[in-house]
């Protein structure tokens, strides 16, 4: 069973993205070349600023998701380390 990450980039524009994946290094790779995603694509050089490993596919996702609904206030409280819990 493979360990999927979720993860958060800071983008060159102070955005964030947050993405999964099974291998931090070859995705990060992938963003820099601008292959991994249409979003970070306009938007390099990025650098990754948080990981959270220990995840089955399905988690991964449904963590992702739920970080993506979150507002930049809130998920900057989960990359400094401050706990968040979902309301779902």
């Amino acid at each position: 069973m493979k360990n999927w990450l979720v993860y958060i980039l800071l983008c060159a524009d102070s955005s964030l993205y947050t993405g999964i994946t099974t291998n931090l290094n070859q995705r990060l790779k992938a963003h820099l070349a601008g292959k991994a995603s249409k979003y970070t694509r306009s938007r390099l050089p990025v650098k990754i600023i948080w990981t959270e490993s220990n995840h089955t596919e399905s988690s991964a996702k449904k963590r992702e998701a739920t970080i993506k609904k979150l507002s930049r206030h809130e998920k900057q409280k989960i990359i400094v380390g401050q706990k968040f819990t979902s309301s779902n």
